[in-house]
């Protein structure tokens, strides 16, 4: 296997542009990708690679011909956009060119899986990717196409028989839930806000999986308001004891960063400074129980100057073993493209000023009575059984 990371990166990704007003506006991947190189990251070991959009035969590994079939449709004229496909909703707006945006995005996971598998990198990341709530016949929460689950699906197509897929986005991961369902090859965990408080209501650790797979979904409902100590003391109890039980060839995560108390669209107040912790880890468990084959992906995330491009470079630094110091100052270039695109001051440094501490689920006890250990005696009891742990 190389040691060299990818980054995926076609600035064509820009083009998926719900329009002006949309929260998922695509000046967050362009400030990502600025930062990227403010910080030089995409020189040394880390090779940026633009991937081919994904064809339909890519595409039907997870979508419907007639979803594809509508896609195009309404990308070629968007007034037309088939409602029944949830094409032309306030969440998921028509727009030109949207089949091909999206396909290069999908493209872009997909050839980090294939880059990764093959050996041609160790880690690949694509941080414009990770929009898992798109399902085989259906846009929903932002995602056109599923870019996570047809990276899962094509490592699986490669040859690949366990793949583990980490969902850390506030929202659930439910579209490659769905994807896998009933495919015991497939272990999907998603720490996600609470579904009686956020979208898509789905999620509940009663999700386990469907007949022949029982026990390869995991969901971890945190209650709205979590913060640092409780959602790593969730990741921690829930996301390690699995990969050990599982033995995944590769791992595929999704690091949305909506998860942060800026974020204007959800109720969890988790730091930049413990998503990067999480990514960490992430990167550690690929190494101790994938051969260090890692997929990382993007997500959600709205605080679109403060929070996701430090966030997401965090990320890519981390994959390609070049970490930032959370207390380094962000390039003062940077800070002034901040501020020439979107007339907003940028932040100043590349922490959130938190030091994350957490307090371990096994070792040091835990309370039935809170609800934080509620949700994660929840989502023990529902799958570790299945794997041979203990609830």
């Amino acid at each position: 296997m190389s040691g060299r990371a990818q980054l995926m990166w076609d600035e064509a990704v820009t083009g998926y542009d719900f329009g002006s007003g949309h929260p998922m506006d695509p000046v967050r991947l362009a400030l990502t990708m600025r930062l990227v190189e403010a910080f030089e990251l995409d020189r040394g070991p880390l090779e940026v690679v633009a991937a081919k959009p994904a064809g339909d035969s890519t595409l039907r590994l997870v979508h419907r011909e007639d979803y594809i079939a509508a896609v195009r449709s309404a990308s070629a004229d968007p007034a037309a956009a088939d409602l029944s496909y949830g094409l032309g909703t306030a969440d998921d707006p028509a727009f030109l060119r949207m089949h091909e945006a999206s396909a290069l995005i999908a493209g872009q996971s997909v050839g980090a899986a294939e880059a990764v598998w093959r050996g041609d990198a160790a880690h690949a990341v694509n941080f414009a990717g990770g929009l898992h709530h798109a399902m085989p016949g259906g846009a929903a929460g932002f995602c056109i196409y599923n870019d996570a689950a047809l990276a899962v699906a094509r490592l699986l197509e490669l040859g690949a028989e366990r793949v583990a897929y980490v969902d850390v986005d506030v929202h659930h991961g439910d579209g490659v839930q769905a994807a896998f369902w009933e495919d015991p090859r497939v272990l999907t965990i998603s720490l996600h806000e609470h579904p009686r408080t956020l979208f898509p209501q789905t999620g509940w650790p009663e999700e386990t999986g469907g007949a022949g797979a029982e026990g390869t979904a995991a969901n971890v409902a945190l209650p709205a308001g979590t913060g640092d100590e409780g959602w790593l003391r969730a990741f921690h109890a829930v996301v390690p004891e699995l990969l050990g039980a599982f033995r995944p060839q590769v791992i595929v995560t999704q690091h949305g960063a909506d998860t942060h108390f800026e974020d204007p669209l959800a109720h969890l107040a988790v730091s930049l400074d413990a998503q990067r912790a999480v990514a960490e880890t992430c990167h550690e468990l690929a190494h101790e129980h994938a051969d260090g084959k890692w997929v990382a992906l993007g997500g959600g995330g709205y605080a679109v100057v403060d929070v996701v491009p430090r966030s997401w470079t965090h990320l890519v630094a981390i994959a390609a073993g070049r970490p930032i110091e959370p207390t380094s100052p962000v390039p003062e270039a940077w800070r002034h493209e901040v501020f020439r695109r979107t007339r907003q001051l940028a932040p100043h440094r590349m922490t959130d000023g938190r030091t994350p501490q957490w307090r371990d689920f096994i070792d040091d006890g835990y309370d039935p009575a809170d609800r934080l250990d509620q949700a994660v005696l929840a989502a023990r009891r529902a799958v570790f059984p299945a794997h041979g742990l203990l609830p």
